[in-house]
């Protein structure tokens, strides 16, 4: 008979301990280390006999060309690269509320009109999940439901249903009979994601997969969980703002780069057509109000960013980021302060991406910089304008990548100024090679009108 014992299992690397420990060794997490029951031989037993496999040339594998199955939201499809491909699985992750069941309900309704689509849902009852239907005005007449966190049943439903599409909500929520440990932790999460890549790339269905994420952010569970699948999707926003972004963060089938912009109505997740428009209808130009011509993927995005800077109360200046990072946003206040010769050491700094987007790239930060100088000087930066460019420690403006899509962008909505690098600089734009000279020619133009 085997002896029973238990083991303690970090729940960020699955790294295994024989007792509790406060910390864990391996990946430094605090309080990740949960006990789990772990079945182990009473003999050592003989080992059985391999028998050697015979690998298969390159050339003699036989290829299947299976067409992309649309979503029937185009955003969707363009973060996955024209649709959705059989035989993947897919993980949705993102902040609790954002609209993750949202958005698989609207794909699960839209494509079980035309092909068999099992929604499983291991959080919420069937009367939960139709009433949410009704709430969003979706048709889901055909599609197939199923209440359920037995991994190894819903396992057997999928390869006897033929179905093209399948969603499961949540991964935390399964669980596999033959473990003992409680659904979430590192062991069911790996063993329930295993069996369902098995059985979508044996029957060629696209498995759907909602994650949870962690209080920082991360997705909940091993780190192999994302090795696993083959697309890795994030939807962020604020959570009561009324835009979205669903990111790719891996795709094997396609470009990382590209980025859908949903807007969140009675209905669920609508497609924005026109984001630029969208994210500047209710601008109203000020003191540190800056357009920034920005990227997300290959789309061109117009978005504003306000600053507000005030004399602080207290010893140490406060600064503030919203949708942006905050550790660039302190290198960027002290390029200003040294290279541009304002004196903000005793100001407090609240910078704001308006829509509830998060900009990471680089060529936000000449938008930063002005925005702070406006807001500092109490000086308007002219309505027209837009800027873009990457600001190095020594005040330089620094080129950036698709500067004619960003022009042509700004052009479409009205702006007729734009201010980026002077490397790189084409027709229709002002080149600047530092901030000072960026500051200088934002003056010159308010004087001259």
């Amino acid at each position: 008979m085997p002896k029973v014992t238990t083991r303690f299992v970090c729940q960020s690397c699955a790294a295994s301990y024989a007792r509790w420990m406060g910390k864990c060794e391996q990946c430094g997490a605090w309080n990740s280390l949960v006990e789990e029951v772990a079945a182990v031989s009473s003999g050592a037993g003989k080992a059985k006999p391999t028998t050697a496999l015979k690998p298969t040339k390159l050339d003699a594998v036989e290829t299947k060309h299976l067409p992309r199955i649309p979503s029937g939201l185009g955003e969707v499809d363009q973060v996955l690269g024209g649709g959705i491909v059989p035989g993947s699985v897919m993980l949705l992750s993102g902040d609790p509320g954002i609209g993750k069941s949202t958005l698989v309900l609207q794909l699960a309704a839209h494509l079980a009109q035309s092909e068999k689509v099992l929604y499983v849902s291991g959080e919420e009852s069937a009367s939960q999940i139709k009433l949410r239907a009704e709430r969003m005005h979706v048709s889901a007449a055909h599609l197939d439901l199923l209440t359920e966190t037995n991994i190894d049943a819903i396992a057997s439903t999928i390869e006897q249903g033929d179905y093209k599409l399948v969603i499961i909500d949540s991964i935390q929520t399964m669980a596999v009979e033959a473990l003992t440990g409680s659904p979430g932790t590192v062991g069911q999460i790996t063993a329930s994601s295993q069996v369902l890549q098995t059985i979508a790339k044996r029957h060629h269905v696209a498995t759907l997969i909602i994650g949870h994420v962690t209080k920082e952010g991360n997705i909940a569970g091993p780190k192999i969980l994302e090795h696993l699948v083959d697309v890795v999707l994030y939807l962020e926003g604020e959570r009561y703002g009324a835009f979205k972004a669903l990111r790719g963060i891996k795709n094997r089938f396609g470009s990382t780069s590209e980025v859908g912009i949903f807007e969140m109505g009675e209905s669920g997740l609508a497609p924005v057509a026109n984001p630029s428009e969208a994210l500047l209808a209710e601008r109203q130009p000020g003191p540190g109000s800056v357009v920034l011509a920005t990227l997300e993927g290959t789309r061109p995005l117009l978005v504003e960013v306000q600053a507000l800077v005030s004399a602080t109360s207290f010893g140490y200046p406060k600064r503030t980021a919203v949708g942006f990072d905050l550790n660039r946003l302190n290198l960027l206040v002290a390029v200003l302060t040294k290279r541009a010769k304002l004196n903000l050491s005793s100001s407090d700094i609240y910078v704001n991406v308006v829509g509830g987007l998060r900009v990471t790239e680089p060529a936000a930060d000449l938008a930063i910089i002005l925005s702070i100088a406006s807001a500092f000087q109490d000086s308007q930066v002219p309505q027209s304008l837009v800027t873009f460019g990457e600001v190095g420690l020594s005040g330089e403006v620094r080129s950036v990548g698709q500067v004619s899509r960003r022009v042509s962008e700004a052009k479409r909505l009205g702006y007729d100024v734009a201010i980026g690098p002077a490397h790189g600089a084409i027709a229709g734009m002002q080149g600047v090679r530092n901030i000072t000279e960026a500051v200088a020619f934002i003056a010159a133009r308010k004087s001259n009108k």
